[in-house]
């Protein structure tokens, strides 16, 4: 049976992913705008509804850090604002099956890069898992003659923000509000080059757009904010089970709702992932058992 702190982390990890999966829905609705811009406008929102989140739940201290801290998070702003820029640039130029295919493939680069600079040791089955993945993205190279790159971008982007922001230890939303603060700056000064050219959307096209653009901020924080409470309530083994709902349904998304192709190379190359998510799944779930099984023991 399941606690009910266990239940309300379930439903914070269902909302924060769920959300995540249906975004690109919103981005699609923002196509008549650059992709620039709509970064630059998930920036400054973020940042008034970042900051009002801390002022109201008197949280504002979450906003200091050391100066190595500072330095590592203008690293974390940056990958970040690549992430952002290059999943908003392929939902508007309908790749949305590459951008969920880059978030498949995620949880295996964290682990590859666990390797490289953590030095962790990779057992057996993940070695195979990895090795399953890299078939699949070596046979979509094969038939198509290219490298997936919005997926490899996306998966190795946020995976190198994440590598750096575990060793941080910052505080979820104000960590995430230092790095739009750091990004604020250049979303102005974009906005501003944006507007001298008469090529700015805000304020130009219609009400429905200055809308859609302003709620950035909301798109950004809400799935954050829920990623934050379920985390909180869950075993990290039982929040990571919940990780894979947001690419598949942006994966059905592109296909049911916007019909993208989805040819038998592409089906080929996702098979290999799912089987490879399986295996490290299982893998993961079965050696947390046994790490936990191995503590109860010395314990007695």
């Amino acid at each position: 049976m399941f606690d009910q702190r266990t239940m309300h982390g379930a439903y914070f990890a269902l909302a924060a992913y769920g959300f995540w999966g249906v975004a690109p829905i919103y981005f699609k609705l923002l196509g008549h705008v650059s992709p620039i811009e709509i970064l630059c406008h998930r920036v400054i929102w973020s940042v008034f509804l970042l900051l009002g989140i801390l002022a109201y739940t008197g949280q504002l201290a979450a906003l200091r850090v050391t100066r190595r801290q500072l330095g590592l998070c203008l690293v974390t702003a940056i990958l970040l604002s690549i992430n952002w820029l290059i999943f908003i640039d392929a939902i508007i130029s309908n790749n949305i099956v590459e951008a969920s295919l880059g978030y498949f493939i995620n949880p295996l680069v964290n682990v590859f890069l666990g390797m490289l600079f953590l030095r962790e040791y990779l057992r057996p089955l993940q070695w195979i898992a990895i090795s399953i993945a890299a078939l699949g993205i070596g046979f979509q190279v094969f038939t198509l003659g290219a490298l997936p790159w919005v997926s490899l971008a996306l998966a190795f982007s946020f995976g190198f923000y994440g590598l750096i922001r575990k060793s941080l230890q910052l505080h979820p939303v104000g960590g995430l509000a230092i790095e739009t603060l750091m990004m604020l700056p250049p979303a102005l000064a974009c906005l501003a080059w944006f507007y001298s050219q008469g090529a700015v959307s805000f304020a130009h096209i219609d009400r429905s757009t200055d809308v859609l653009l302003m709620l950035g901020g909301v798109v950004t924080s809400f799935p954050l904010l829920c990623f934050a409470a379920a985390v909180g309530r869950l075993s990290l083994t039982a929040a990571g089970m919940f990780q894979y709902l947001a690419p598949s349904l942006t994966l059905v998304i592109a296909i049911v709702i916007f019909n993208e192709a989805f040819g038998i190379e592409r089906l080929i190359t996702f098979a290999c992932i799912w089987v490879a998510l399986l295996i490290f799944s299982i893998e993961a779930l079965h050696h947390h058992r046994r790490i936990s099984l191995r503590l109860k023991t010395n314990l007695l």
